[in-house]
């Protein structure tokens, strides 16, 4: 059998969150951390957790798995396992918990829409899409691909200690993916916005948010980029 550690709070029952002990036979070593979870909620039906499509795309069964945020969805047991002798499921870090595993996002995806994550183009629409070169679109590899699971920003330090300030790895990834875009038109006043001691620059390059992502993304690289970028068009 493998030991299983869940995290469970629900505040209309609960005084205080608690570690619940459980077992799941060794057959799901192989299989994903979210099948675990699906056996022990029929056997359970009150264990609250998000889950959508299971392929690794939707972002929403985020959750920290033996210490380090994950897709459960795509995240082995066996690989897990490697960490610990149990497998210990807690919800995100840094978030508040609306019920055991379930995390409240509203203020991770306020900050998100602090970066204007749409183009911002004046010209006429065409008759057809804005075309972009080759080596323009090429620019967005790394970037268009964050799925918003919020990995990345609830395992930063500084998302931690300035959750209504700092915009978060997310957030700063998705705007630099809008700055580098050549169909946008927006890029003095994107940086402009950024320009402040806590939007961009709480960011301390511990890497937690590169570490995590289950895309294999660089939200600590696109940071960089945006200094860079700050310092040199001296906003």
């Amino acid at each position: 059998m493998i030991n299983v550690q869940v995290y469970r709070y629900n505040a209309e029952r609960d005084a205080a969150p608690y570690m619940q002990s459980l077992e799941v036979p060794d057959e799901f070593r192989p299989r994903m951390v979210l099948d675990v979870l699906e056996y022990l909620h029929e056997q359970d039906v009150s264990l609250a957790y998000r889950r959508s499509c299971r392929e690794g795309v939707c972002g929403s069964d985020g959750m920290n798995i033996n210490g380090k945020n994950r897709l459960a969805c795509i995240s082995p047991v066996a690989d897990v396992l490697e960490a610990g002798d149990s497998l210990v499921i807690r919800p995100l870090p840094g978030m508040p918990v609306i019920r055991d595993l379930v995390v409240d996002l509203s203020l991770f995806f306020k900050q998100y829409e602090r970066v204007h994550p749409w183009l911002i183009n004046d010209d006429p629409a065409p008759a057809i899409e804005r075309l972009q070169s080759p080596a323009d679109r090429a620019k967005l590899d790394g970037l268009y691909e964050c799925i918003l699971c919020a990995c990345c920003t609830s395992q930063c330090p500084s998302w931690w200690w300035n959750p209504e300030d700092y915009i978060g790895p997310a957030g700063l990834l998705q705007a630099w993916r809008f700055i580098v875009d050549s169909r946008d038109q927006a890029t003095a006043e994107r940086l402009q916005r950024l320009d402040d001691p806590f939007s961009l620059f709480r960011c301390r390059s511990i890497g937690n948010c590169s570490w995590v992502c289950p895309k294999g993304l660089n939200p600590m690289g696109a940071i960089g980029h945006i200094r860079r970028e700050l310092f040199r068009s001296g906003t």
